[in-house]
């Protein structure tokens, strides 16, 4: 009798722990799946910003060819495995491009009247807000992880499967004191 109920509780610890990981898993791509879409959506920002550059090469030519060089060179592409220090590079990179082009559309009055520049202020608006949207996916899902990951009995089992607490997306100051860009 003994050995049956020892048997039982084995089998029950066994298939409480695959519960476990099977939660954590999912719990863990769900963050793999965020930090990917945040990936695509600064990936459009950069086409737009890229665009947003073309059109200012008529106005400022070496500024704009300066900053696309600038771009290309320091641009990288964020993946399920990037960290949120890789994206905060990336946001900063694009928010100093955006406010160098601001400062040659405030320069040409006719640039910013530009049908083709507002539409891709448009777009790199529109996919700002689609990261924004996306950061803060990231960051519930980081959530939940860190507080499962925390919490009695799962923290026991948790390291054992390999898990670990996750950092979340700080927010990027200078987004704050950004000019207007219409």
């Amino acid at each position: 009798m003994t050995g049956i109920i020892l048997a039982v509780v084995v089998v029950l610890l066994i298939v409480w722990a695959i519960g476990v990981q099977r939660k954590l898993v999912v719990m863990d791509e769900n963050i793999n799946n965020a930090m990917s879409q945040i990936g695509v959506q600064l990936s459009s920002r950069f086409d737009a910003l890229t665009a947003l550059l073309d059109l200012t090469k008529g106005y400022a030519a070496h500024e704009a060819q300066t900053l696309i060089e600038t771009i290309k060179s320091r641009r990288s592409v964020i993946t399920a495995k990037s960290t949120p220090d890789d994206v905060l590079k990336q946001e900063n990179m694009i928010t100093e491009a955006l406010g160098r082009i601001s400062m040659v559309a405030e320069q040409y009055p006719e640039l910013k009247a530009n049908e083709n520049y507002i539409k891709c202020m448009n777009a790199v608006d529109s996919y700002e807000k689609m990261v924004r949207t996306s950061r803060l996916i990231y960051n519930d899902s980081v959530t939940k992880l860190n507080r499962e990951l925390r919490m009695f009995p799962t923290s026991l089992l948790g390291g054992l499967f390999g898990f670990r607490q996750r950092d979340y997306l700080e927010s990027v100051e200078e987004k704050a004191d950004m000019p207007s860009m219409k």
